[in-house]
């Protein structure tokens, strides 16, 4: 049996090739082979040169496991499929309450059936969330320094900044199972599969993985300095105490319309300019 040991580069802050070595260490005996997964063209040929009893170690963070899951879409995948995560945020890992530096575990039954979300035309599977307004705007100026820097990013502090220069909140549209909700001065509207996005922020704390309806939250009406004094309590998931300006809602169709285009993230990777998109926990997207 042979180990396939595929690895983004770019993981955990430009450390990923390096972090993935040190399977060497954990499988003494066993033939590993190192592939880097951003240079893999045709997953079908991939799989297909694979013996039914080769394992698959995906290496990487919520953004390598989300690239991953997208490529296999439509594929029959018969192996194993393990997950060592060595991301900068690791939001999948925590959400199974695994910790940081956790052996590969299988991750078969977590990435069957994952939602899809559909924006412009164009539809995608995501395994942990979107973050739709602030925090795909605070992830989209994150991304950006990063790439700058080359620095480790503090978003809590990003946060801060732009909820008191840069960010605007907006008017917002949300369709759930075909109800129409309206609000006023939104600050984010995130649809969930799991807890957690922004590096431990757990946003849908009640919602678990095995849930068969998605979790939608609404923050708005709120002021800059009242937004700050609950962005602290989203690390513990007791924001949603706060039920005059964070409401929460499952539904297994959403749609969410803004008034003005703001950034998104799915799973980590940032969209600018959006004002509309659709989700669902099914496979009923209309494209």
């Amino acid at each position: 049996m042979r180990k396939y040991i595929l690895y983004n580069p770019h993981a955990g802050d430009e450390h990923g090739a390096e972090n993935a070595k040190k399977l060497y260490a954990l499988y003494i005996g066993h033939e590993l082979i190192y592939q880097d997964l951003t240079k893999i063209s045709d997953w079908d040929v991939f799989f297909a040169s694979l013996d039914f009893e080769d394992e698959v170690i995906i290496c990487g963070g919520d953004g390598t496991l989300s690239r991953f899951v997208n490529s296999i879409d439509g594929i029959e995948v018969k192996n194993n499929i393990l997950y060592y995560a060595i991301g900068s945020g690791n939001d999948f890992l925590h959400d199974l309450n695994k910790p940081n530096g956790s052996e590969p575990f299988s991750i078969n039954e977590y990435i069957r059936d994952l939602p899809y979300m559909c924006l412009d035309g164009q539809r995608r599977r995501f395994i942990n969330g979107i973050g739709y307004g602030l925090d795909g705007f605070v992830c989209q100026l994150g991304n950006e320094r990063r790439k700058k820097t080359g620095k480790k990013i503090n978003y809590t502090a990003i946060a801060v900044e732009a909820i008191l220069f840069k960010f605007k909140p907006v008017n917002a549209t949300v369709i759930l199972d075909g109800i129409e909700h309206r609000f006023e001065r939104v600050w984010l509207t995130p649809t969930m599969k799991g807890r957690f996005f922004g590096g431990g922020m757990m946003v849908a704390p009640t919602r678990r993985r095995e849930d068969e309806e998605l979790t939608v939250l609404v923050a708005h009406g709120c002021g800059k300095l009242r937004l700050l004094t609950i962005l602290p309590t989203i690390f513990k998931g007791e924001h949603i105490k706060f039920k005059k300006y964070v409401k929460q809602y499952t539904a297994k169709e959403v749609t969410i319309i803004y008034d003005k285009p703001c950034a998104m993230q799915v799973d980590g990777e940032t969209v600018t300019g959006v004002k509309e998109y659709s989700a669902s926990i099914s496979e009923k997207v209309t494209v």
